[in-house]
């Protein structure tokens, strides 16, 4: 067996692995990364093949379909779009293919990184086996992602399925997709696929986009409605079964029983820490089904031993694992004994309109703090004069502020709201006040005075108020 010692062992080649990989050998650490599955050279985890990457892709040729019918308002007669399915699925991997290059073998070996293609597993707290090496390193990290996670529905293990893992090979143009799970995921395959000519129907056992704040997600539901999505929530399925070439699901609802045909199925539930054939025991590294146990420092029980991304059943975004990467490169290069913050991370739902969020919603803030001790401010698109001039008024901004003038949380619906969240990403990050955006001169006319004008709401009542007015008559009166 061919052994090898290093500094740092990296098993998985999701974002976080390569951003470990990456980062620790040009600094120079020598780095041993693992992957049992590489595409013709090529690396990169759910985020890259069947992820972020292919879903915007798709969602991106369905918002221009979307617009050939979209003019009249402009003085443009609008136009059925013609879908190539096919067509449609060939830009999607062809973005994947422009994006490849960063995530291959031959870039990281030639940053210096050792790559082994094999299933890494754990064989005591310093040692790792793969394929026929055996690697000790001083640090490891294990960044192995996350998989769908399948629902234990009654005749789903009998019915061919979709997952997100799957969803982006189909050549053809799904008749009635059908889509278990109404999450960032199912949502933005619901849109995508409507857009693209099919009928979709999404079937959510609790609340669409739970996560976020039902005011803004609103919003987003009845954009899919518009776009002819039938979405049931408050629905189980209780049960799927073959019909024909397709399928049909049993589910309940209001207390009644319906049946729900359709020709393909994408189940999106949600995701399943990767953690089987580690041999996590034989490191003494605690894991449960959620996922590995870790510290604020992202260490397992294991205090050589890293886990990061998705693996460790958190928040499961592509730029969180970024963040963690550089969390295990200060601890474990740098030796600094840095921890992970997690109150500033941003989530995004690329529907169309967008849904962003950073910090605290205000249902949380109510939780936390209790009423009357933040303020809740909101500004319209409909008062924005780009979003006029672009005939797209769709949503608001709703920012929470503690009274002292700290920014807690905002949340945006609506176009480039995705773009328009980094910005009070920044100010949590920061600890800036609530002045930081009033006191910004935004160009005019952008999308951006949104966040401004939202700002400077938090003053109005003051600024209009009574009690200033006799201050600004008072000091009127002075020669």
């Amino acid at each position: 067996m061919n052994r090898i010692k290093t500094d740092i062992c990296v098993i998985g080649s999701g974002s976080a692995g390569l951003s470990v990989a990456a980062g620790a050998a040009q600094m120079g650490a020598r780095v041993v990364l693992i992957e049992r599955t590489i595409r013709d050279g090529i690396m990169g985890g759910d985020c890259l093949h069947t992820g972020c990457v292919p879903s915007k892709a798709l969602l991106a040729a369905a918002k221009h379909a979307k617009s050939m019918g979209a003019g009249l308002g402009f003085g443009i007669s609008p136009q059925p779009a013609e879908v190539d399915f096919a067509a449609v699925n060939d830009h999607v991997h062809e973005v994947i293919a422009n994006i490849a290059p960063v995530d291959s073998v031959n870039r990281f070996e030639d940053l210096g990184v050792k790559v082994i293609h094999g299933a890494a597993r754990f064989v005591s707290s310093r040692e790792v086996e793969a394929g026929e090496s055996r690697i000790r390193a001083k640090f490891f990290v294990i960044a192995t992602g996350s998989t769908a996670a399948v629902p234990p529905i009654p005749g789903l293990d009998q019915v061919a399925y979709l997952t997100n893992e799957t969803i982006f090979s189909l050549r053809e143009r799904p008749e009635h997709l059908i889509i278990i799970g109404g999450g960032p995921i199912g949502m933005e395959m619901a849109q995508a696929h409507r857009r693209l000519g099919s009928d979709v129907t999404v079937l959510e056992a609790a609340t669409a986009l739970a996560n976020d704040d039902p005011e803004l997600t609103a919003v987003v539901k009845q954009s899919l409605r518009d776009d002819g999505v039938a979405l049931f929530e408050k629905t189980k399925v209780a049960s799927i079964a073959s019909e024909g070439p397709g399928l049909t699901i049993t589910v309940e609802r209001d207390g009644e029983s319906q049946f729900i045909q359709g020709s393909h199925l994408l189940v999106a539930t949600g995701r399943t820490p990767t953690v089987e054939g580690l041999g996590l025991e034989a490191a003494e590294i605690q894991y449960a089904r959620h996922g590995i146990k870790i510290d604020a420092r992202l260490r397992t029980t294991n205090k050589r031993v890293f886990a990061i991304g998705d693996v460790t059943g958190g928040l499961q975004f592509t730029h969180v694992a970024g963040y963690h990467a550089g969390i295990v490169v200060r601890n474990a290069l740098y030796r600094m004994p840095t921890k992970a913050d997690h109150s500033a991370v941003p989530w995004v739902t690329y529907t169309d309109p967008e849904l962003a969020h950073v910090g605290l919603t205000e249902a949380q803030a109510l939780a936390q703090m209790g009423a009357g001790k933040f303020t809740v401010v909101k500004w319209d698109y409909a008062e924005n004069d780009r979003a006029q001039a672009e005939r797209d008024t769709r949503g608001f901004i709703k920012a929470i502020i503690a009274k002292n003038g700290k920014i807690l949380g905002a949340s945006i619906v609506g176009t480039h709201a995705g773009e328009l969240i980094q910005s009070w990403v920044l100010a949590l990050t920061a600890g800036l006040k609530i002045t930081a955006f009033t006191a910004m001169i935004a160009p005019y006319p952008t999308l951006g005075e949104v966040s401004k004008r939202a700002a400077g709401a938090f003053y109005t009542p003051f600024l209009f108020g009574p009690r200033n007015k006799f201050i600004v008559r008072t000091l009127l009166r002075l020669p």
